[in-house]
């Protein structure tokens, strides 16, 4: 089985930019799908791939977003979007986990749970720690969504796109490549 492992804020809805750094919504009205995710997730999943939502979340252990609005946001993902699970990391960086990105806990977890091959599975993420988390895991390609932030940005290798929707023309073509190749 093949995945697509996908960071929540800025990948598969708008984050909060406030001075150049994004932020997660922590209300449920400020939670809005980019432009073309809905799409792009539903050609993924018809190709086969599980669509895995791989998501840093610390703003529940500081308190800066309740169990209602979480629990709503999380709802709004299963509901309008072709995913398959959301595995998410409540922790802050002092509380040392094994599962907040950069490190592989969340996607090695679904590996196992979903017999998922990791090493022909994708990350697309927008900040280094999705990418770097990506690598760790041993994913085959890991998208970069460059917003341009003032912060860290991520050790090669990986792919710049523009949106998920781009990184998901490239994985599709490169499917359809593959399935030439079998006929072959």
């Amino acid at each position: 089985m093949r995945a697509l492992f996908l960071d929540r804020d800025g990948v598969i809805n708008h984050s909060l930019v406030q001075n150049g750094r994004p932020f997660a919504p922590t209300l449920l009205a400020d939670f809005n799908f980019l432009p073309g995710v809905k799409e792009a997730l539903s050609l993924t999943k018809n190709a086969g791939l599980m669509n895995i939502v791989v998501t840093n979340q610390p703003d529940i252990s500081t308190g800066k977003i309740d169990s209602e609005q979480f629990r709503l946001i999380q709802e709004c993902c299963f509901t309008e979007l072709k995913i398959d699970d959301i595995k998410f990391c409540p922790h802050i960086e002092a509380d040392h986990c094994d599962c907040r990105k950069p490190l592989p806990g969340m996607i090695v977890s679904a590996a196992i749970e979903y017999g998922i091959d990791i090493t022909q599975s994708y990350m697309i993420g927008d900040r280094w720690r999705d990418i770097e988390c990506g690598q760790a895991a041993g994913c085959k390609t890991n998208f970069f969504i460059d917003y341009g932030y003032s912060k860290k940005k991520p050790e090669p290798p990986y792919t710049i796109v523009r949106t998920l929707g781009e990184a998901v023309q490239i994985i599709l073509e490169e499917t359809q490549l593959l399935k030439l190749r079998e006929k072959v």
